[in-house]
């Protein structure tokens, strides 16, 4: 009897396919089912938020009628051209141009400070820390307190050395450049954590390499192998710090609603002005979309710029 194989009959293998597929199928119906959950829920918290605030847009609606009409894209036109709309838009511009990359190299510096140091680390991450765990309005209205051009803490020691008060929150040409300070007191510590994450993460024997090809000093081997190392954490970074300076409220609100004659005005503030004041609940929707939509493009832009430079080990 010969030893070759003989040819199976037409449709052998049919039964087996076909149950192949039914147990794709299977687990494709589980995989759906297993996720329902949090599909759902981000459906209902996420996705179905934002498609009623631009419906909402698209219509009259004042906050505590119990009537509204559509209009389209009335509110959008009307935005476009409002003075204050463009000066809230300039104002959050300014203020995350000045927050995120000072916040970003203060805290990679302090973490690289920390990092280098051989006592004391727990103490300064603490110290620097302090204000990411701190609830940003009690700490705005210490702020206030600081600033006050008569008694406040800093004009007192500014005044020791011969420089003389300033009207830091109702002077428009200094109160917007006062909150970027603050934004970026606030914002160094979760960043040098970040950092500071990303520093422990890279490997030693990279620096060990370093050494012995010749590399000379500690600027060359942050530049050479610490800087590409931490370009994901970097990129991170960058993007939480730019959303989180987008959605600057809780000083503004605190400490100048918006003033002196809008020098202060940001795109949030917009939003609860005219949503919470003065209850135009269609026209701050239609702010809330262009916020968004903003938002979402710019973290588009940072992503596809610097991802092309992150250096992913």
């Amino acid at each position: 009897m010969s030893d070759q194989a003989l040819p199976l009959a037409p449709g052998a293998l049919a039964p087996r396919s076909r149950a192949a597929a039914r147990a794709d199928r299977l687990r494709a119906l589980t995989a759906w089912a297993l996720s329902a959950p949090a599909v759902i829920l981000m459906a209902l918290l996420l996705i179905g938020p934002v498609i009623g605030v631009m419906a909402l847009s698209l219509t009259d609606y004042q906050l505590g009628a119990s009537t509204l009409s559509y209009i389209g894209l009335d509110n959008y036109a009307e935005m476009f051209g409002d003075r204050v709309f463009h000066t809230a838009l300039i104002n959050t511009l300014l203020y995350v141009a000045v927050v995120v990359p000072g916040s970003v190299f203060l805290g990679l510096g302090i973490a690289l400070l920390i990092e280098s140091g051989t006592s004391g680390r727990a103490l300064y991450r603490a110290i620097y820390f302090l204000p990411v765990m701190a609830t940003l309005i009690a700490m705005a209205i210490v702020w206030e307190f600081m600033l006050h051009p008569q008694f406040g803490l800093i004009n007192l020691a500014l005044g020791r050395i011969g420089i003389p008060a300033q009207n830091w929150l109702t002077d428009g040409d200094l109160a917007l450049w006062v909150l970027a300070a603050i934004g970026i007191w606030q914002a160094v510590g979760f960043n040098m954590v970040l950092f500071m994450a990303g520093l422990v993460s890279i490997p030693r024997f990279l620096y060990d390499a370093a050494e012995m090809d010749g590399v000379p000093g500690a600027w060359a081997r942050f530049r050479l192998v610490t800087w590409p190392m931490l370009g994901p954490v970097t990129l991170f970074v960058v993007v939480i710090t730019s959303i989180r300076s987008f959605q600057v409220f809780d000083t503004v609100h605190v400490l100048t609603k918006g003033g002196p004659n809008k020098a202060t005005e940001v795109l949030l503030y917009t939003m609860y002005a005219e949503g919470f004041e003065f209850f135009r609940s269609g026209y701050a929707a239609a702010v809330t979309v262009v916020f968004l939509a903003f938002v979402l493009a710019l973290t588009l832009v940072k992503i596809g710029v610097l991802d092309r430079k992150v250096h992913y080990s």
